[in-house]
């Protein structure tokens, strides 16, 4: 049975007008992460995008890096990295360095991308996504062996591969791929991945299905997901200010949709609107990501219930909402991970 693990979540936003400097920011969230490291969370993760006019994190590596160097438990991962935008021998590579540097305490998952501006930065037509993404797995698969490979596919060709240095982590760092439609999970299921749910209920059911209708137990895999949380005896004064914040976060992801028309569940098909679709989706049952508020114990009762219901294994809040301080969340995250976090993990190993 996979264990509960609790952590944080960084994207690096720093909205124009907050007055703090990038580097002021990076110095503050390092900061907190070592801190955190000591108050016993298990994950950091970092998001990416770019071109975002916030300075919103493009690079998570070398962020990684920087983290490992001042922690001795923590494990780093992404919900997500995207694929098309990453050469996969390079990325292999890479998470060969963190790896070693961390003392194999790296993961990496894995999406496809939706925003339209970032493929025209990258020089990339968006019909490319699933492909690049597809092809992306299969080489890092491959390259997390350790054994030397050639490969031959639409977009990637390598003759003669070995990835140096080795991965501390036999097999490689874990691998997680992001679902935001049935798609996204039979993609999960196909390549034996951990997933990361981030659309319809129902998705994520077809992954448990299919992992099943394969032979293999869903219970070996990890279940991760970015849900907020806020610890608070006080809501009516410290919720408005998060809630702002997240509101200000919020708006990036619609304006993303907007300019991709896609959204958490499957693309219209050929650009067009199917109005049968969209009553369909209507009805499906979101992977629930709002924040979660409440004192010590409401949170406890609301997480356990979130974990029972999904199979969640992994869990992370994000540390910084956009245009706060680090030391503004300190409160909360410490209370997260010194009384709520130790009362979800005695719970039963079933539960857990």
């Amino acid at each position: 049975m996979n264990s509960l693990r609790i952590g944080v979540a960084y994207d690096f936003r720093n909205p124009p007008d907050s007055g703090v400097s990038d580097q002021a920011q990076y110095a503050e969230i390092l900061e907190q992460v070592q801190w955190l490291d000591r108050l016993g969370a298990d994950l950091v993760w970092f998001t990416e995008h770019h071109f975002v006019e916030d300075g919103y994190l493009p690079s998570w590596i070398p962020a990684a890096g920087a983290m490992a160097a001042v922690t001795t438990r923590v494990r780093f991962g992404t919900n997500v990295c995207l694929a098309p935008f990453n050469h996969p021998i390079r990325l292999a590579e890479d998470l060969a360095v963190l790896d070693n540097l961390s003392g194999g305490r790296v993961e990496i998952g894995l999406g496809m991308g939706y925003a339209p501006h970032e493929f025209r930065g990258f020089g990339l037509p968006v019909s490319r996504r699933l492909s690049l993404t597809n092809e992306c797995i299969e080489v890092l698969q491959r390259c997390f062996t350790g054994e030397r490979f050639s490969y031959s596919g639409k977009r990637y060709r390598f003759e003669d591969v070995i990835i140096t240095p080795g991965y501390v982590q036999e097999g490689g760092p874990p691998l997680w791929i992001a679902a935001m439609s049935e798609a996204g999970a039979l993609r999960a299921a196909h390549y034996g991945t951990h997933i990361l749910p981030q659309g319809p209920r129902v998705s994520f059911d077809r992954w448990r299905e299919a992992l099943t209708d394969s032979g293999r137990a869903p219970a070996d895999y990890r279940v991760g997901i970015i849900r907020s949380i806020l610890v608070t005896d006080d809501r009516n004064t410290d919720w408005p200010v998060v809630r702002a914040a997240e509101r200000y976060r919020i708006e990036l992801y619609q304006r993303f949709f907007e300019e991709s028309g896609q959204g958490f569940d499957n693309p219209p098909r050929n650009g067009e609107e199917d109005p049968m679709e969209q009553a369909a989706q209507a009805f499906m049952e979101p992977v629930p990501q709002t924040w979660i508020v409440g004192n010590a114990d409401e949170c406890v009762d609301q997480i356990a219930a979130f974990i029972d219901e999904f199979g969640i294994t992994d869990i992370v809040t994000m540390a910084v909402p956009p245009g706060l301080r680090p030391e503004r969340m300190g409160d909360s995250l410490e209370r997260l991970f010194s009384e709520v976090a130790p009362r979800l993990k005695a719970r039963s190993p079933a539960a857990a």
